[in-house]
C-alpha cells in the first residue's frame, strides 16, 4: 500500500476543498430539514411536503448539473496535453449551452408541476410542496452559470475557489433559513416556502461572486477576455452535449430511482415519507463526499489521459477507490451504531424515528458500493468513456432497482425498509459493471500506446 501513499495525497488535494464545499451542501440539507421538521413540530406534513418537492425539484437539478459536467474532461485533457491557452474558448461555449439548457429545464420542470398529484401522494401533501417546487425551478439557469465556472475550474485543477464561494453561499442559506422559514428579525414566518426562498438566494449568490472573481483575478482573467459570437462553435458544442448528455443520463436515472422510490414511500403515509426524508438526507450527506472523491478522479484521471500516462492514471483510479470505501465503512458502522439517536435531530414523533432508525440501517447495507459506483463513473468521465454509462444506469436502477424494490415492499410485505434495501441491488450492479468495463478501457489504452 506504500506505493499508492503519493497518489492518496494528490487525490485528497485535489478532494479537500470540493470535500469542504460539500460539507457546507450538506450543512444547508441538514439544515433545511431540521429547522423544517422543527417549525412543524409534532406535524409530519412539512417535512413530507419539503421531502416530496424537494426530490422531484432535484431530478432536473441534477439532470442540468450531469449536463454541465461535460465540460471538466474536456478542459482537464487540454491542461494535461499542456494546451491551456486553448481552453478559455470551451468556457464560452460550456457558458451558453449550459444557460440555453438550464433555462429549458426550468420549463420543463414547471410544465411538469400537474403530474405532482397523479404520483400516488397525499393531496395535501402535494398542494404544501408546490410552491417549495417552483421556486427550486426558478434556480436552475442560476446554478448553470456557477456550475460552468466550477467544472471549469475543475479541469484546469483548481478545486478552491469554487469552495470558498460554496462554503459562503451554504452558509447565508443557513441565515436565510432562520430568517424566513422562523420569521426572525421582522420577516415574515414562511414556513416551507421560506426554506425554498433562502435557498434560492444563497444560490443566486454563487455566480455573482464567481464571475467577480474571474473578473477581479489577473490569473483567470485572460480565460474570459476577448470573448465574442464568432467563438460560438458548432463542434465544440456538440462535443460538449455528447460527453454531458451521458453523465446527465446517468444522474437522473440514478436520482429517479430514489425519487421514486421516496415516492412509493408515500404510498404507504406521511409517516414512511418522512422517515424515508430522514434517512434519505443522512445518506446524501455522505454521498457528497463520494461526490467530491469523484469530481477529484475525474481531474487526476483527465491530466494523465491528456498526458497519454497511463500507469499513474491507473494508480490514481485505484487510489481513489480505496479511499472512497473506506470513507463509505465508516459511515455503514456510524449508520449503524447511531441509528437511534440521528431520528431525534430532525422529529419529535416518535413513530418518524423509529421507522427512520429502521431505514438508516438498511441504508448502511448499500454504503458499500455507493462509492465505488461514483468514482467509478468519474474515472470514466476522466477518460472520456460516458456513452456507457446511461446505459449501466438504466440496467441497474430501472430494470433491477425499482422492480425488486417494489416486489420486496408490497408483496413480500417488507414494506418501506424493502424499498430501501433495493437500492443495494442497483449501486452494487452499477458498481461492478463500471469497473468490469474500466477494466476493459484501460487494457485498451495501453494497447493502443503501444501500438502507436
Amino acid at each position: 500500500m506504500r506505493k499508492y501513499i503519493p497518489y492518496y495525497i494528490t487525490n485528497l488535494k485535489l478532494a479537500l476543498p470540493i470535500v469542504v464545499a460539500q460539507l457546507g451542501q450538506i450543512l444547508v440539507q441538514l439544515a433545511d430539514n431540521i429547522m423544517v421538521g422543527r417549525w412543524g413540530g409534532e406535524n409530519a406534513l412539512p417535512l413530507a411536503a419539503v421531502s416530496f418537492g424537494g426530490q422531484v425539484a432535484m431530478l432536473f437539478f441534477l439532470f442540468a448539473l450531469g449536463i454541465s459536467m461535460g465540460l471538466t474532461p474536456i478542459v482537464g485533457a487540454l491542461v494535461g496535453r499542456g494546451q491551456r491557452e486553448n481552453t478559455h474558448s470551451w468556457l464560452f461555449n460550456g457558458l451558453v449551452l449550459y444557460f440555453m439548457a438550464g433555462l429549458l429545464l426550468m420549463l420543463l420542470q414547471l410544465a411538469f408541476q400537474p403530474m405532482l398529484y397523479h404520483l400516488g401522494q397525499p393531496r395535501e401533501v402535494v398542494d404544501a410542496a408546490l410552491t417549495y417546487y417552483r421556486i427550486m425551478a426558478y434556480s436552475i439557469p442560476i446554478v448553470m452559470i456557477f456550475s460552468t465556472f466550477k467544472q471549469f475550474l475543475e479541469g484546469i485543477g483548481n478545486t478552491w475557489i469554487s469552495m470558498v464561494v460554496l462554503l459562503s453561499a451554504n452558509l447565508l442559506n443557513v441565515l436565510f433559513n432562520w430568517l424566513f422559514i422562523y420569521g426572525a428579525w421582522g420577516c415574515p414566518e414562511m414556513g416551507i416556502e421560506g426554506a425554498a426562498l433562502a435557498t434560492f438566494l444563497a444560490r443566486a449568490v454563487g455566480p455573482i461572486v464567481i464571475v467577480l472573481i474571474f473578473i477581479g483575478t489577473r490569473w483567470l482573467r485572460p480565460y474570459i477576455q476577448g470573448w465574442h459570437l464568432q467563438m460560438l462553435s458548432f463542434h465544440r458544442i456538440k462535443r460538449l452535449i455528447v460527453l454531458g448528455l451521458p453523465i446527465a443520463g446517468q444522474m437522473f436515472l440514478e436520482a429517479f430511482a430514489f425519487v421514486f422510490t421516496g415516492i412509493m414511500m408515500g404510498w404507504f403515509d406521511t409517516i414512511a415519507i418522512s422517515a424515508n426524508q430522514i434517512a434519505n438526507t443522512i445518506a446524501s450527506c455522505v454521498f457528497q463526499i463520494v461526490l467530491a472523491m469523484g469530481a477529484a478522479t475525474t481531474i487526476c484521471v483527465s491530466h494523465c489521459y491528456g498526458a497519454r500516462d497511463y500507469h499513474k492514471m491507473v494508480m490514481s483510479a485505484k487510489a481513489a477507490l480505496h479511499l472512497v470505501f473506506a470513507w463509505n465503512v465508516l459511515a455503514a458502522i456510524c449508520f449503524i451504531l447511531l441509528r437511534n439517536h440521528i431520528p431525534l435531530l430532525f422529529t419529535s414523533n416518535v413513530e418518524v424515528a423509529s421507522l427512520a432508525a429502521v431505514l438508516l440501517v438498511c441504508a448502511a447495507t448499500y454504503q458499500f458500493f455507493d462509492g465505488i459506483q461514483n468514482v467509478s463513473i468519474g474515472i470514466l468521465r476522466g477518460i472520456q468513456d460516458v456513452k456507457i454509462i446511461p446505459y449501466i444506469s438504466f440496467l441497474a436502477y430501472i430494470v433491477l432497482n425499482l422492480p425488486i424494490g417494489y416486489l420486496l415492499a408490497f408483496p413480500c410485505g417488507l414494506g418501506p425498509k424493502g424499498l430501501v434495501l433495493a437500492c443495494t441491488i442497483g449501486l452494487g450492479a452499477t458498481a461492478v459493471l463500471c469497473l468490469l468495463r474500466i477494466r476493459r478501457d484501460v487494457r485498451k489504452l495501453h494497447t493502443d500506446k503501444m501500438a502507436v
